[in-house]
């Protein structure tokens, strides 16, 4: 079985302010060329610099490690609201941040929980869990919680009953976390419905004083004294903490701080609010609407858009503005032209050319004259014009997706259609990934819908949103959304959100969804593996469910679906290697391979997919020398635990099966295949458990 390496994905920066990323790694579509996406929040570590790209996005859930820690602790500055959150975590032991995004809730609340819980251990649940869900869960005595990005569902019907369930609710969430000896701390930007709840304390949440953010982290940078006020005293209004993080790391790397701090906050936003305060031509209007969905376009190629976006938005803008009447005994103006397109183009303010490498002598391309411009001309143009206006670009988008398949393109509409989510989420949602998903655009609009999902869900801001969205299409009636959920949590989102994903691909699997949540399960299992993140989230599913199916004598399709989905997982092939990601794991990560060894143990029992988990496992051990420099030791490690999962009579079949070296498709190595063969014939360890499923077992 071929793996997700059809539709490699590079990821976006992973940065909380402003970023222009270049940095590529394989997540789910195909990708070439330059990143362009200013003015996004990406990922969920300390922020990258506005002109430099960070590392690979990274799961937004799960355990923090130390690494990430120290990050989100980097120069922390504590906010007025501090020492009330502080008192109500500690006598309490749950407290909920509110406030809007960009005020440091996610730093507060891992600072909040080294100050009053001292824990070692953090922990990040997802968004996606209700207070009646967590009420339930079991929390870790001496461990910190942190339920980031939390939806408001407290006060659900309105008036004083939906207050007094949220009430309930919460206390029964406190008496929880506290019986158990954990903390927990939630952030949300929804204040409480109605009445705010007695038991758990909802402390509004500001923004530390960023004057202090900024020194801080330059002292720490080694930047103070006058260099620093100098910084300070030029930074502009309306900042982000996480600008100001990200500015400051520019700032100390010897950027200079007037250049800096223009991309930054209000300064960042009012040259193009400038431009749509002075009196606009509809050319003008279509030039900028044009760009911030097809950057990086050659002359030719935008001037046709262009001209498509102004026929599809015919009647809510005129064509063009109506040149002055010429004065007595002028002669007439010569009509506008097509090719005047370039010469207006020429001289918008927010308009820029830049040269692209593509060969000898290389092409021309449009661009915004500043990265960052393109997010603010997305909000002024919703700002600004009416939903007929957005019909027209909802109609000339989804023709273009439809009818172009230009990669290149796409990606720009993609990114696009991501930063207006920043601002008008529910017209993307409803507008462009809903009707795609089902295939209202055909299979381009469908690929789009996975192309889109995958911007947003990079955005931290965005991500619990697009979480909430896909959910609700894994549970829909409808096919083409059930398809879809299946192919989103597959790609970035599973990343950002592994658990979560499982948990809807395995619904999807046994409502019947049949082969694309298989195969998305497989191609997680694929991107968790290849991203070094934590793909034991799959393979703990997976054991858990075959040790079930396992004891289960009666065959059922719950039952194939289980051996189906194991197989695809020990089968799939890493993005764009060629080779099965379970060799890589089972290389970089040695504390895996009982687990996989258990999964390859119940499909080779398993009598109607025991010739496929063969060749799969053949393949596997083929590549192991191509993926690490000791494969002789990881197919020891590798055949030592199948001896461990295996009854003694299955270890001589499988010894023997394998010993038939000669002549096969893909021919292990010698040494590999030795010190395999080697370890599983040195039989189980004493008192070690094997699965029970019969060797007759038909399904």
């Amino acid at each position: 079985m071929n793996g997700p390496a059809d539709r490699p994905q590079p990821q976006a920066p992973d940065d909380d302010a402003t970023g222009h990323g270049h940095h590529h790694t394989y997540v789910n579509q195909v990708f070439h060329g330059p990143l362009h996406a200013p003015q996004a929040h990406f990922g969920v570590g300390a922020p990258a610099s506005a002109s430099a790209p960070a590392s690979g996005t990274r799961r937004a859930t799960g355990r923090l490690d130390t690494e990430e820690i120290d990050a989100v602790l980097y120069a922390y500055v504590e906010p007025p609201p501090f020492a009330e959150a502080a008192a109500a975590l500690a006598a309490d032991t749950v407290v909920v941040l509110v406030g809007p995004p960009g005020t440091g809730k996610r730093s507060g609340a891992v600072a909040l929980l080294k100050k009053v819980a001292d824990s070692s251990v953090y922990v990040v649940l997802s968004p996606d869990i209700d207070l009646e869900q967590l009420a339930e869960r079991a929390f870790d005595r001496g461990v910190g919680y942190v339920l980031l990005d939390r939806m408001n569902e407290d006060a659900a019907g309105g008036g004083t009953g939906g207050a007094r369930t949220a009430d309930f609710d919460w206390r029964r969430v406190r008496d929880r976390v506290r019986g158990q000896g954990a903390h927990l701390v939630v952030t949300t930007v929804h204040e409480p419905g109605g009445t705010p709840p007695e038991a758990v304390r909802h402390v509004p949440w500001r923004a530390p004083d960023l004057g202090e953010v900024l020194r801080e982290r330059l002292r720490e940078d080694g930047c103070a004294g006058r260099a620093a006020e100098e910084a300070a005293g030029l930074m502009p209004g309306g900042c982000l903490v996480a600008e100001v993080a990200a500015a400051a790391g520019r700032i100390a790397r010897g950027e200079e701080p007037r250049a800096v701090w223009r991309e930054y906050g209000s300064s960042a936003a009012q040259p193009v609010r400038d431009w749509f305060a002075a009196e606009r031509s509809p050319r003008e209007i279509a030039e900028v609407a044009t760009l911030a969905f097809a950057m990086g376009t050659g002359r030719r190629d935008f001037e046709a858009l262009q001209a498509s976006l102004e026929g599809c938005l015919a009647g809510t803008l005129a064509d063009v503005t109506p040149a002055p009447a010429p004065a007595e005994g002028e002669a007439e103006p010569v009509p506008a032209a097509p090719g005047d397109r370039r010469r207006s183009l020429a001289r918008n303010a927010l308009v820029a050319t830049e040269e692209r490498a593509h060969g000898a002598p290389g092409r021309t391309v449009w661009v915004f004259a500043a990265p960052h411009y393109r997010q603010w001309v997305l909000e002024e143009l919703w700002a600004n014009h009416s939903s007929a206006f957005w019909d027209g670009v909802r109609d000339w988008l989804t023709a273009l997706v439809a009818g172009r398949p230009d990669g290149e393109l796409h990606r720009s509409v993609a990114s696009g259609l991501a930063l207006l989510a920043r601002t008008a989420f529910d017209e993307v949602a409803d507008c462009y990934l809903r009707p795609w998903a089902r295939g209202g655009a055909g299979p381009e609009g469908e690929f789009m819908a996975d192309h889109v999902l995958g911007w947003i869900c990079l955005d931290e801001t965005l991500a619990p949103a697009a979480l909430t969205l896909v959910r609700g299409w894994a549970h829909s009636g409808d096919p083409g959304l059930r398809s879809a959920a299946a192919r989103a949590f597959s790609g970035q989102l599973g990343v950002r959100f592994p658990t979560d994903a499982v948990k809807r691909l395995w619904h999807l699997i046994h409502q019947g969804q049949g082969r694309p949540a298989v195969v998305g399960m497989a191609h997680l299992f694929a991107l968790l593996a290849d991203g070094q993140e934590d793909a034991g989230v799959v393979l703990d599913a997976l054991v858990h469910r075959l040790r079930k199916q396992c004891a289960a004598p009666v065959a059922t399709r719950i039952k194939v679906m289980t051996f189906d989905t194991v197989l695809a997982v020990l089968s799939v092939d890493g993005p764009g290697t060629g080779r099965p990601a379970v060799a890589a794991l089972v290389e970089r990560q040695p504390g895996t391979t009982a687990r996989i060894a258990e999964l390859w143990a119940g499909v080779l029992r398993n009598r109607p997919v025991r010739q496929a988990a063969l060749a799969a496992l053949r393949d596997t051990l083929h590549a192991l020398p191509a993926v690490g420099r000791e494969p002789g030791a990881t197919a020891g490690r590798l055949g030592g635990a199948l001896a461990a999962a295996l009854p003694p009579e299955e270890r001589t079949l499988l010894a023997t099966a394998l010993g038939r070296n000669e002549g096969s498709r893909r021919p292990v190595d010698p040494a590999v295949l030795t010190g395999f063969l080697t370890a599983l014939r040195g039989g189980a360890p004493a008192g070690t458990p094997v699965l029970s499923t019969p060797s007759t077992s038909s399904t």
